[in-house]
C-alpha cells in the first residue's frame, strides 16, 4: 500500500477525555505526530476582581483525531482519553466536512452577524455560506422568533450549532444539482 492510499484510510474520530483535559490532551497528540483537532473559542470570563478573555473547547471533554480506524487503540492509550464516541457500537467517523464546518465556527466566532436581507430559502433547505468570516459553512436553513439563522448539524456527536448569517452570505446548494 503506498502512501497516498494510507493517507485516504484516514477518518476522523472524536475521542472523549477527562474532564477539563481537552487541550493537555491535544498536546499529548499532536506531540505524538497525530493529526488532531481542539475547536476552541474565546470567551469572556468573569471573576470577582477581574474579567479576562480564555479560550475554551467549543465542545468539552471531545478532541478530534485522524487515524486509520486500526490505530484507534493507540489513542485510546494515550494518557487523559477516557474513550471513543460510538454509533451501533462501532467507533463512530466524524465526516470531513464536519469538521471544516467546525473549523470554519472556530475562526468566525468573533463575528456573529444579524440577518438584513430577504432570502429565497426555505425552512430545512441545505445551504453554502459564500461570503464572509463564516464562507464555506454548510448547514440547514431555518428561521427562528424574527432571525434568520443557519443550523449546523454535526451528525456523529448528535450535536447541533446555530449562528446568524447575512441572507446575502448564503447561497442554496439545491441550485447547483
Amino acid at each position: 500500500m503506498n502512501e497516498s492510499e494510507i493517507a485516504s484510510n484516514k477518518k476522523w474520530f472524536a475521542f472523549y477525555t477527562r474532564s477539563r483535559a481537552e487541550k493537555q490532551l491535544f498536546t499529548r497528540l499532536t506531540d505524538r505526530g497525530f493529526i488532531s483537532f481542539l475547536p476552541l473559542i474565546t470567551r469572556l470570563k468573569q471573576w470577582s476582581d477581574r474579567k479576562k478573555k480564555v479560550k475554551e473547547p467549543l465542545i468539552r471533554s471531545y478532541v478530534f483525531v485522524k487515524i486509520e480506524p486500526e490505530r484507534i487503540l493507540e489513542i485510546l492509550k494515550v494518557p487523559g482519553v477516557v474513550g471513543i464516541l460510538k454509533y451501533l457500537g462501532a467507533p463512530a467517523v466524524v465526516k470531513d466536512f464536519e469538521i471544516e464546518n467546525l473549523k470554519i465556527l472556530v475562526d468566525g466566532s468573533d463575528e456573529n452577524v444579524e440577518f438584513v436581507d430577504k432570502a429565497d430559502f426555505s425552512k430545512g433547505d441545505l445551504v453554502k455560506v459564500v461570503k464572509g468570516p463564516f464562507e464555506g459553512l454548510i448547514g440547514e436553513y431555518v428561521r427562528m422568533k424574527g432571525k434568520y439563522r443557519l443550523i449546523i448539524e454535526i451528525e456523529a456527536l448528535g450535536s447541533l450549532l446555530s449562528v446568524e448569517i447575512k441572507g446575502n452570505a448564503v447561497k442554496s446548494l439545491a441550485a447547483n444539482s
